[in-house]
């Protein structure tokens, strides 16, 4: 029997060697015949660490490798173009420490007759 192959984004990094792959789908109710957004959750194998939050990502069915983990990954098929935010301000306000720095020491030194 062949192996099972999905495509889904990768929402959690935070694991070593493991991602938390979500495969979204649209169902349609049975009743209603509205068309509903649903995901699949999936934790894959990712020995490399080579993924990262939003990527898009190709997995492979696998032994099991731990209570959850039964896939793989076999590629990065699109790599995220988020942006992180918190860590743009941070770098930002380090900055922004450092060039008022000098002109603190300055101020800070008594004057030299």
């Amino acid at each position: 029997m062949p192996k099972r192959v999905a495509v889904g984004v990768v929402t959690s990094d935070k694991m070593s060697k493991t991602r938390r792959v979500e495969i979204p789908r649209v169902v349609k109710h049975p009743k209603y015949g509205k068309y509903l957004r649903r995901r699949t959750v999936c934790y894959a194998h990712d020995e490399g660490n080579e993924s990262r939050v939003g990527d898009t990502v190709e997995i492979v069915e696998s032994r099991p490798m731990s209570r959850l983990k039964r896939w793989q990954l076999v590629r990065v098929v699109a790599k995220s173009r988020l942006v992180d935010v918190a860590a743009m301000r941070a770098a930002a306000r380090a900055r922004s420490r450092e060039a008022d720095a000098p002109a603190a020491d300055a101020a800070a030194e008594p004057p030299t007759e």
